[in-house]
């Protein structure tokens, strides 16, 4: 089949370089200059350096055509865009007439300024649009496109999107789930970044497998209440995109929300972390948005809220853990 991806960061990159093993694929990036160096040494240096992409992947930065492409019913459009870029993409799509068939998007997190998950920005601006939804679950993108094993979810409200989805993704190393439950979806991926992060803090200041253990637990409540409470169902939290990611994202060293985590214990300030990083650290992007809908629906969310505190209060690594080991006794 023929499938474009949209987006050339490390995730966008590794499902394209998966997808050009068995599908006629194009990857869009909107730098011209990075489609260039792509198309000539068929390797991602800033995000992936090493890895060699299939020499079958072709690139274009010219979004028009390569929606083209991926247009038919038989084709699918995947978004690798991350939460903060996805709306203006919609955009693009829609205001050049350009709206595939079926796409599925696969950022994780809330919409900063709006706390709105990625399908809800997706019915504002394609409203219209039936077959979309969202593929999901603990991956790292180096290990995909290494072409080591890995099984995601795909979330949606139609038949036919799922169907297409794992039509383009199970082959290989690489499993597909399908489900309906796209709220649990968002929700687990979202909230996974942020817990990702409190174990980080809890790894870099030395405090044991037992806290770590503790947190990861405690965390999934939190995850779970919150998804509930926002619609999903409280079996997918403990599924790929919910336990799955969560125990990848908070001990996995590729975690990029971990090691900010690590770094702030460290005593490094959160501009040094993100400015090394060079990545996108979806937790620090909706840490904010998760409290603020957490305290909107009077879900208590403490290990999140330790976060932020740490992240945008300059509360002390350490006064952050303390405060929660002072809380009271309660039924678990």
């Amino acid at each position: 089949m023929k499938v474009a991806v949209l987006g050339a960061g490390a995730w966008g990159t590794a499902v394209a370089a998966h997808l050009a093993a068995r599908h006629d694929t194009v990857l869009w990036a909107r730098d011209s200059a990075l489609v260039a160096e792509l198309s000539s040494t068929h390797e991602n240096a800033r995000y992936l350096a090493g890895v060699a992409l299939p020499q079958s992947l072709r690139y274009d930065a010219d979004l028009a055509t390569v929606l083209d492409h991926a247009r038919d019913d038989a084709s699918l459009v995947v978004l690798a865009a991350p939460v903060a870029g996805l709306r203006g993409l919609l955009r693009s799509m829609r205001d050049d007439g350009k709206v595939p068939a079926h796409f599925v998007w696969l950022c994780k997190g809330f919409e900063s300024d709006t706390q709105l998950m990625p399908h809800q920005v997706v019915g504002q601006e394609l409203p219209d649009h039936a077959s979309n939804g969202v593929l999901s679950g603990p991956s790292f993108a180096r290990e995909v496109v290494e072409g080591l094993p890995v099984a995601l979810t795909v979330a949606s409200a139609s038949a036919v999107c799922r169907e297409r989805t794992v039509a383009a993704f199970h082959h290989r190393a690489m499993r597909i789930y399908t489900g309906d439950d796209v709220v649990g979806v968002e929700v687990g991926g979202a909230v996974k970044n942020v817990l990702a992060i409190a174990t980080g803090i809890s790894d870099g200041l030395g405090l044991g497998l037992n806290a770590r253990a503790a947190l990861i637990t405690r965390g999934l409540a939190e995850m779970s209440r919150l998804g509930v409470t926002l619609g999903g169902r409280a079996e997918t939290f403990t599924g790929l995109t919910g336990l799955g990611d969560l125990i990848l994202t908070a001990t996995g060293d590729l975690s990029r929300n971990r090691t900010v985590g690590m770094q702030l214990a460290s005593g490094r300030t959160l501009d040094d972390i993100l400015a090394a990083l060079g990545h996108v650290a979806e937790g620090v992007r909706c840490a904010k948005a998760v409290l603020a809908l957490a305290q909107a629906h009077g879900i208590e969310m403490p290990i999140t809220q330790a976060v932020c505190a740490v992240l945008f209060e300059g509360v002390a690594p350490r006064d952050a853990v303390s405060a929660l080991l002072r809380r009271d006794s309660k039924a678990e």
